[in-house]
């Protein structure tokens, strides 16, 4: 349990106190921060584990979104994703718990072995099936793509610092993966937020294959009769005969509208999501300096302890491999207390 450095400023702080020193927290803010990001990872993970069965994911997917995921490589990419992708956005959220570090160090390594794992394999199922999620737009598959290389590569630049026993940076880099996949949630409330508006605004219209929209009103009669494009796919003129859709989910006529409304502001909310996330935690980063000081002096003793070189800086750290000025480390000086350089390891 930690302890506190000074007394608390009133009563509310002392029960909070209570709460989150046992869990590992020095700092009230860092606790609520936590609650508020990985508590909303792991309501969103346990909420669409049900999704881990194909039928029951297909059930609470958007009209017409599982329509090209029933055969082939596509199916076995959306399974392949969310079998990935929703353990290890559980297992996670445990590895941001300080006293689980602090106290069950060997859970806390395998279990970021297995997440490492998970995620790389559900990243995998994601770029499989990018050419159909959410209509499968050239913004879709761009977003998908970058959040997926950006996902990967952090997680590999955490790994590769820990291996080197750069902890101030294996920390950085694993909060940049989570946030970078977390905008999945802040994605899903910006979609739902343009579904309704673009759904009043009712100017709004996407192309579809008539045989998605087909499958999806399940009525080759009530096709027609709504979209007479569609006449040419059932004959068999034109397999691949597409037609315009209306984006409403308020009044929708029939569900291929409701299911064009939910898929059509899909990208755009990728896109605008993760670039909040991806300032968001630089802003974080950069407002926890002395967070990130400490960690470093941790790593120059672990790396010395090692016997790796240079101390301190033995990881990917921007005065090894660019031009910042050398990092040194500090100690207090026993006779006036002040803070005094040590040479670091050539």
């Amino acid at each position: 349990m930690v302890q506190p450095t000074r007394p608390p400023a009133n009563g509310f702080v002392a029960a909070t106190r209570k709460l989150y020193n046992p869990l590992g927290f020095s700092k009230g803010y860092n606790f609520v921060l936590f609650f508020i990001f990985f508590g909303a990872l792991m309501g969103f993970t346990l909420a669409r584990l049900q999704y881990l069965s194909f039928d029951t994911f297909c059930k609470g997917a958007a009209p017409g979104e599982c329509f090209s995921y029933r055969k082939g490589y596509k199916k076995a990419g959306i399974i392949i994703h969310l079998s990935g992708i929703l353990p290890a956005g559980f297992l996670a959220c445990f590895q941001f718990v300080p006293v689980i570090r602090h106290k069950a160090l060997l859970f806390h390594r395998i279990n970021g072995y297995v997440i490492i794992l998970l995620a790389i394999v559900s990243t995998a199922g994601a770029f499989m099936i990018a050419r159909n999620a959410f209509g499968g737009g050239l913004d879709v598959q761009a977003g998908v793509g970058l959040l997926g290389i950006m996902f990967v590569g952090s997680l590999t630049l955490a790994y590769v610092n820990i291996k080197r026993l750069q902890i101030e940076q294996h920390r950085a880099w694993m909060l940049r993966a989570w946030f970078y996949a977390g905008s999945i949630i802040t994605l899903r409330l910006i979609q739902f937020t343009c579904v309704v508006i673009i759904s009043r605004i009712g100017t709004y219209y996407v192309a579809r294959p008539c045989e998605q929209v087909a499958g999806t009103i399940d009525d080759t009669n009530r096709t027609i009769e709504l979209y007479p494009d569609c006449a040419a796919y059932f004959s068999g003129a034109n397999p691949d005969q597409h037609t315009v859709v209306h984006a409403d989910l308020l009044n929708a006529t029939s569900a291929a509208e409701a299911g064009a409304a939910v898929s059509m502001p899909f990208g755009m909310a990728l896109w605008l999501a993760l670039a909040i996330h991806a300032i968001g935690i630089e802003l974080y980063l950069r407002l926890t300096p002395a967070e990130t000081e400490r960690l470093r002096e941790v790593s120059y003793k672990r790396q010395l302890e090692a016997g790796m070189s240079p101390a301190g800086r033995a990881g990917l750290t921007a005065d090894r491999i660019g031009d910042s000025e050398e990092w040194q480390p500090k100690q207090k000086d026993s006779r006036d207390d002040s803070m005094t350089q040590i040479p670091t390891t050539k």
